[in-house]
């Protein structure tokens, strides 16, 4: 990354005269004000004094937001201060202490010199070590906690961006600290990363859509303008310029949505999600997701490496993970949007989007033994509205794999679906994620845990649990991922398992009542990964050995764990996080199932409630 520039961006200010926001958006007081700074060449985020003498931020909703009453600024301080800084810990959000003014600043990432863990209780339990851990891992930006850095091992000298803060890998550490009562660091984050959004020149001077949340970005220590013996700190995204293939993130602003509404779900406080500047947030990043483009699904189109399979691996297209965070961001979106009459024509494109979505995955991406064998007699180029086989799939794409390993009772989404190609790969995200959304049946979602009890073995094995299934091999590895050679068969994102899908499995099950499958995978993880440093993913069939490139005290790792022992202590915080199938949703989906399928070319009715 290179340094940061000016002053700050906010969305407000980045609208442009045609956008169709609101006029009460553009005209609105911004939330924060920052130093300009001509001197820089990319827009950052600064702190001023203004920000670190902990005074409050109004909104023009009058909601006050009190930063940690911290009384001295690290983003401006000379090279003596700097030698006495220390780290310390988060502290509970339920009453901060009046004695915060006299802690000493900390320190991002810090561990102790020798890169031991003691626990603060006195005792070496796993869970303990795991909340050391993730609080030594936080990341401080003026003394205000804004996030986890991806991995905090003491041992490596190869850092590369593993000290950043990653949206998506936020996301479990996030949901941990709420879950504990700690509410402060997810709010800071929610609203710096906001403050990140629209960016303007990337890559080759090429611009992003208007909306784009960062991959990540990383709190930078930089000489002040004008003073070389004093510093300030400044946080610099990155939006897929610096990252390997320079690949712009697509699921950065869906998890932000998520976890905005996971906020107001477990705090109450829906005032954070009311303000003008997150709604504009909300709305920017629906707008890009919701653009009209040359796509004939309703599926979102997404390059290879924009989500957490972050490498080339043939998941260009519609790929299920998108599609089920999508489908989540919208439901959470609509939910959390204010009515206004600026939002009519948006809340009705994400209705529109919802039931199109939600029927298009569910009828085109499910496959169980009865789907397989329709395809096994699919009739090729087939010309007609009412064609069995639409997406012109041929009957030998089955491969021969995926004879054994669909069971008599079970089922899943398959990975992605475009013409004369379905991947019929068991993709892990995507699948639990439908669940956790509802974006999958009742049914549907059953039968996906039913699938990942009966081949056990294959997806959990000895820890949970594997990314995708079958890892790809051969002529097929090198054609897909070009010989990746970190992406080698049973390996990082080519059949590698990853500890992280912990949390999400466990959200899974909890929703639909089957607590026993996250209780078993935990109870299994917890014999190596505390052993084993608390790597980012596990190598071979059956995840025998650490990856042969995993970082050690990978920081979502050490969260997705926390979060799944949380969630069996107290099953209903599960809450937070699901999202039901509301009743108008499901009459819709209902109507285009018993609908004709000899639908014909024609305008459509004004009095319909959804147009598809």
């Amino acid at each position: 990354m290179a340094a940061s520039e000016t002053g700050l961006r906010l969305p407000l200010g980045s609208l442009s005269p045609s956008s169709h926001l609101s006029s009460s958006f553009l005209t609105s007081t911004p939330l924060l004000s920052f130093k300009p700074s001509s001197s820089r060449k990319r827009s950052g985020l600064k702190c001023t004094n203004s920000i670190a003498r902990g005074n409050s931020f109004h909104s023009p909703s009058n909601f006050v937001f009190k930063k940690l009453q911290s009384t001295r600024c690290r983003c401006q301080r000379n090279d003596v201060e700097e030698k006495n800084i220390r780290s310390s810990t988060l502290l509970p959000s339920d009453g901060l202490k009046s004695d915060l003014d006299e802690m000493p600043l900390p320190v991002n990432g810090s561990l102790s010199s020798n890169g031991n863990v003691q626990s603060a209780t006195g005792t070496n339990s796993i869970e303990d070590e795991a909340w050391d851990l993730l609080r030594q891992s936080i990341v401080y930006y003026c003394g205000s906690p804004i996030g986890t850095i991806a991995a905090n091992d003491p041992n490596s000298t190869s850092v590369l961006n593993y000290d950043q803060v990653f949206i998506r890998d936020f996301i479990p550490s996030g949901i941990a600290f709420l879950l504990k009562g700690e509410y402060d660091i997810v709010r800071d984050f929610i609203l710096y990363t906001l403050q990140l959004q629209s960016w303007e020149k990337t890559m080759d001077c090429h611009s992003p859509g208007q909306g784009l949340m960062p991959a990540s970005f990383k709190v930078k220590t930089v000489p002040l303008d004008g003073d070389d013996s004093m510093t300030e700190e400044v946080l610099d995204p990155d939006f897929g310029e610096a990252a390997i293939g320079r690949v712009a993130p697509v699921d950065s602003g869906l998890w932000w949505i998520i976890l905005l509404r996971a906020y107001g779900k477990c705090t109450g406080d829906v005032s954070v999600q009311e303000r003008v500047d997150v709604q504009t947030g909300i709305k920017m990043i629906l707008k890009l997701c919701l653009a009209d483009g040359f796509d004939m699904f309703p599926t979102l189109l997404v390059t290879d490496g924009s989500c957490m399979i972050d490498r080339r691996m043939g998941i260009h297209g519609h790929p299920l993970e998108i599609q089920a965070l999508f489908y989540s961001a919208l439901v959470c979106a609509r939910e959390m949007l204010t009515p206004e009459d600026g939002s009519a024509d948006l809340i009705r494109a994400l209705n529109n989007r919802l039931v199109a979505l939600s029927f298009h995955i569910r009828e085109y991406y499910w496959l169980d033994m009865k789907k397989i064998n329709e395809i096994y007699r699919y009739q090729t180029e087939e010309y007609s509205y009412d064609a069995v086989n639409k997406f012109n799939i041929y009957p030998d794409q089955i491969p021969s794999w995926l004879v054994d390993f669909m069971p008599n009772r079970g089922g899943y989404l398959i990975g992605n679906l475009q013409p004369a190609h379905m991947d019929f790969r068991f993709f892990s995200l995507g699948n639990l994620w439908s669940i956790v959304s509802s974006l999958a049946t009742n049914d549907q979602s059953h039968a996906i845990l039913d699938l990942v009890e009966a081949k056990w073995a294959e997806l959990v094995a000895d820890m949970p649990f594997k990314i995708c299934y079958p890892a790809m091999e051969g002529e097929e590895w090198r054609i897909i991922t070009g010989s990746d050679p970190k992406n080698t068969p049973w390996s990082y994102h080519n059949g590698g398992s990853w500890p992280t899908l912990l949390w999400q499995l466990t959200v899974a099950s909890i929703k639909m009542g089957r607590p026993e499958i996250a209780e078993k995978a935990v109870e299994l993880a917890e014999r190596r990964i505390a052993i084993d440093k608390w790597p980012e993913y596990y190598d071979t069939k059956r995840a025998r050995f650490i990856g042969k490139q995993a970082r050690l005290y990978q920081t979502w790792s050490i969260a997705g764990y926390l979060v799944a022992k949380l969630l069996l202590a107290n099953p209903s915080a599960a809450k937070f996080l699901t999202s039901e199938e509301d009743s108008d949703l499901r009459n819709a989906f209902s109507c285009m199932i018993s609908a004709n399928p000899r639908r014909t070319r024609g305008r459509k009715k004004t009095q319909q409630p959804f147009i598809v």
